[in-house]
C-alpha cells in the first residue's frame, strides 16, 4: 500500500516548505531545468540536423508535431509511414515523452503549492487533474503496480500527465513516481511499435497510400475521442450546476 502524505481527501498537504527555498534546489525545479534543459538541447539538434540530412529531419519535426497534438500512436505511425525505422521511432517518442512529463509534473506541482500559476495553462491543467482524482481510488487499491499498468494502458485520459498527478496525490516522492510513470511510458512505447510496425507492413504490403490511410484513421479516432470527452465532461458540468 502506498503512502497517503494528503489530507482526509487523499491529496498532499499545501502547505509545503517548498516556498522558503529557491523554486530550483527544489526536486521539481531540478526536474523543470532538466527536462528544459534537454527540450533546448533537442531543438539546437534539429537546427543542425536540418542542415545536415533536411529530409529526415522535417520527417523527425513532423512526427514530433503528431506526437504533440494527437499523441503517441499518430506520432509513431507517422514516422514509419514516411520511412523511419525503430531505432529513431523509439527513442524520439521516448524523449518526447520524457521532457513533456519533466516539465508538466513540476509545472503543476507548483500550481498546486500556489507557487507559480501560468493562466494558459489553467485549463489543460484542470482537465488532467480531473481525470486523475477520478482514477487515484483505484489505483490507490494495487499501489505502484496499480499506478504501472494506469500509465502503460493505452486508453483516454490515461498515460504519464495523469499518472504523475495520480502518483503526486498517492503521496509518492518526486524520483520514485517520475520513475513509475517514465518506465510504464517507455513500455508502452516499446509495445506500440511492434503493433504499429506490424500495421503499417500490413498496410503498405495492400497499396501505396494504405498507410496514409491508416494514419488518418488514428488521427480520427483521437479527435473523435476528444470530442467525445469534452461532450461528456460538458454534460457533467452542467449536471453538477443543475445538482442532478
Amino acid at each position: 500500500m502506498l503512502p497517503d502524505n494528503g489530507n482526509k481527501e487523499g491529496r498532499p498537504n499545501e502547505e509545503d516548505p517548498a516556498h522558503k527555498v529557491p523554486l530550483i534546489e527544489t526536486f521539481e525545479g531540478s526536474i523543470l531545468l532538466a527536462g528544459g534543459s534537454i527540450a533546448i538541447v533537442s531543438v539546437v539538434g534539429l537546427l543542425v540536423g536540418s542542415v545536415l540530412s533536411p529530409e529526415k529531419i522535417q520527417i523527425i519535426t513532423g512526427m514530433t508535431a503528431s506526437h504533440l497534438v494527437f499523441g503517441r500512436a499518430a506520432g509513431m505511425t507517422f514516422g514509419y509511414t514516411l520511412g523511419l525505422g525503430h531505432d529513431l521511432v523509439v527513442p524520439i517518442n521516448m524523449l518526447i515523452e520524457t521532457v513533456l512529463v519533466m516539465l508538466f509534473y513540476p509545472l503543476f506541482v507548483f500550481s498546486w503549492r500556489r507557487v507559480v500559476v501560468i493562466p494558459a495553462l489553467k485549463s489543460f491543467m484542470d482537465r488532467t487533474q480531473a481525470a486523475a482524482e477520478a482514477h487515484q481510488d483505484k489505483i490507490r487499491r494495487y499501489g505502484i503496480i496499480g499506478l504501472f499498468v494506469f500509465v502503460w494502458l493505452p486508453f483516454w485520459m490515461t498515460g504519464p500527465l495523469v499518472g504523475c498527478i495520480i502518483g503526486f496525490f498517492l503521496g509518492l516522492r518526486g524520483w520514485m513516481n517520475l520513475a513509475i510513470v517514465l518506465a510504464g511510458t517507455y513500455v508502452a512505447i516499446l509495445g506500440y511499435a511492434f503493433l504499429l510496425k506490424d500495421l503499417h507492413d500490413r498496410a503498405a504490403s495492400v497499396g501505396p497510400y494504405a498507410s496514409f490511410v491508416l494514419l488518418g484513421a488514428i488521427i480520427a479516432v483521437v479527435i473523435g475521442a476528444h470530442l467525445l470527452g469534452r461532450r461528456n465532461q460538458k454534460k457533467k458540468d452542467e449536471t453538477d450546476r443543475s445538482g442532478g
